[in-house]
């Protein structure tokens, strides 16, 4: 279960800078690129096995300290790139809470393998009867 989007908010920490692309002199003058810093450890609203999990499953996305670092500067407007880092965390905290069921092996059924061995059978003796007898 995640948590609301209030709680994340309260515990997250964004930095603006300018960013790079379209955008003009809008780009030269406006601090739209937004950064989420987001730490794992110190966020009350997870279970001790639930930070593991996703430490284990974002080990790839955090940084030495810790801390997971989400960046957006595909928008002109700083309001809305803070709403897609806060979307792809979200999206990022689900995917990485998603315990794989274990896989329980099965075994062929009988009447598969005769089928199987009676096709091999048939082709078998098409194929032989296709062959020049032999003068034994």
């Amino acid at each position: 279960m995640l948590p609301a989007r209030e709680e994340i908010l309260r515990s997250a920490i964004f930095k603006t800078s300018r960013s790079g692309g379209k955008g003009g002199q809008n780009v030269n003058k406006v601090s739209s690129k937004v950064e989420l810093v987001f730490n794992i450890e110190t966020f009350a609203y997870f279970t001790d096995e639930e930070k593991v999990l996703l430490k284990e499953k974002l080990q790839h996305r955090l940084d030495s300290e810790g801390l997971l670092h989400i960046v957006a500067q595909e928008d002109r407007s700083q309001l809305l790139n803070k709403e897609r880092t806060i979307a792809k965390l979200i999206d990022l905290l689900k995917k990485a809470l998603i315990v794989q069921k274990k896989r329980k092996p099965t075994k062929i059924p009988k009447g598969i393998i005769e089928k199987r061995l009676k096709n091999k059978a048939v082709t078998a003796n098409r194929k032989e009867s296709r062959k020049k007898p032999s003068i034994d």
